[in-house]
């Protein structure tokens, strides 16, 4: 992975191809940023970077060793991720699972942890980071490095690792010379406190609509004007915006209009049919329309302040100035926290039945009565 090849990050790339030409690479690093920023390929990019035999702003891409990085299967390179057990695999750990993640890696680079675990058709199980894979690590860095001089692991979701990550400590705080831990993470509270203690922050902002645009314009060869219309849409995440992208046909305007038709003209039969319609759509589509419902109301706010926002197609304007028509702005604050809400309950196998129906409800008074109340 070239840095090059990651959109947006300007300040991060560069902070990292400084801390290594100045040889001020931290032994422990936390990339810390949200689903979809491209936290993973960074850390990727830096190992390749290191490894490179050429390298100079960037790894050059064409070397042995940048090959072997790009493939992952540069024998100085680790990695370490969330398993599960499986038939004939009770004590799993990462190099079981090495040729799924070496697929996923080139199938979804920006999938998050839940698409993982999906490509391991893990069902119900829950993912983690084993006692077994912490031993396999320290036995891996105990090994002398085999071509580039460096030893690297990133592991990707160290939220997956319970107090059995204790047994890094050491490896981590003291580890040989030229041996480099790559923490990559959402969420630093799910990291135990004493691995996080151990670690050099390097911050992964969101990606910027103008950020993920220009991506999708230059690395997907997508049309200008779909990108314009997707890169909002996303909010950031290029995992969302390459999901959209594959479902960029869909008509979500008329799907809501549908929706706000049933919940404030037609009545309860028809938010049955209506819901009865959605939870048909698979959890990915159903968060998809909310995400696109949170855009329409976020130009909304937009527009009921008397701005313009940039980058947004005719008709959603238009539809935007009849959503303002509904509700004022604190009501759409609401309508938007639990929008969010669904989001992550959607995540968490909710019942579509029952979390359409109750927003249906919850909408409701939100616009007829003007209430918020419903959902502090």
């Amino acid at each position: 992975m070239l840095f090059s090849a990651i959109p947006g990050q300007k300040e991060v790339k560069e902070k990292l191809v400084q801390m290594v030409a100045n040889n001020r690479l931290s032994h422990a690093l936390l990339f810390l940023g949200k689903e979809g920023s491209g936290a993973l390929q960074l850390a990727n990019a830096l190992a390749q970077y290191i490894v490179c035999e050429n390298k100079k702003e960037d790894a050059c891409g064409t070397c042995a060793s940048c090959k072997k990085a790009a493939g992952l299967v540069h024998p100085d390179i680790h990695f370490s991720f969330p398993t599960i057990t499986r038939t004939g695999i009770e004590k799993p750990v990462c190099n079981d699972f090495i040729e799924d993640w070496r697929t996923f890696n080139a199938e979804m680079p920006y999938g998050n942890a839940f698409d993982w675990l999906q490509s391991l058709d893990a069902e119900n199980k829950q993912g983690n980071i084993t006692a077994h894979e912490c031993e396999d690590i320290i036995r891996k860095l105990s090994l002398k490095s085999f071509e580039s001089g460096y030893k690297i692991l990133i592991q990707w979701m160290p939220e997956y690792l319970g107090t059995s990550g204790n047994k890094l400590l050491k490896v981590i705080e003291e580890p040989a010379p030229n041996t480099l831990f790559i923490l990559v993470a959402e969420d630093e509270s799910k990291i135990l406190p004493t691995i996080l203690s151990r670690t050099q922050l390097v911050k992964i902002n969101r990606l910027s609509s103008s950020e993920i645009q220009s991506w999708l314009i230059e690395h997907r060869q997508v049309p200008k004007e779909k990108a314009a219309v997707i890169a909002p849409l996303a909010q950031g995440n290029l995992r969302d915006a390459l999901h959209l992208l594959q479902q960029a046909d869909e008509n979500w305007q008329e799907l809501l209009r549908e929706w706000l038709n049933a919940i404030l003209k037609n009545g309860p039969p028809a938010q049955v049919k209506w819901v009865e319609e959605v939870s048909k759509l698979g959890r990915e589509k159903q968060k998809q329309f909310i995400g696109f419902f949170i855009h329409l109301l976020s130009i909304s706010v937009y527009m009921a302040n008397n701005e313009t926002p940039k980058d947004v197609a005719a008709d959603e304007i238009d539809f935007a100035s009849r959503l303002i028509k509904l509700a004022d702005t604190p009501q759409i604050q609401a309508m938007v926290d639990e929008l969010n809400k669904s989001i992550y309950y959607i995540e968490r196998n909710a019942n579509p039945k029952m979390l359409f129906m109750a927003l249906s409800i919850k909408f409701y008074h939100i616009i007829k009565d003007k209430s918020v109340i419903l959902v502090n």
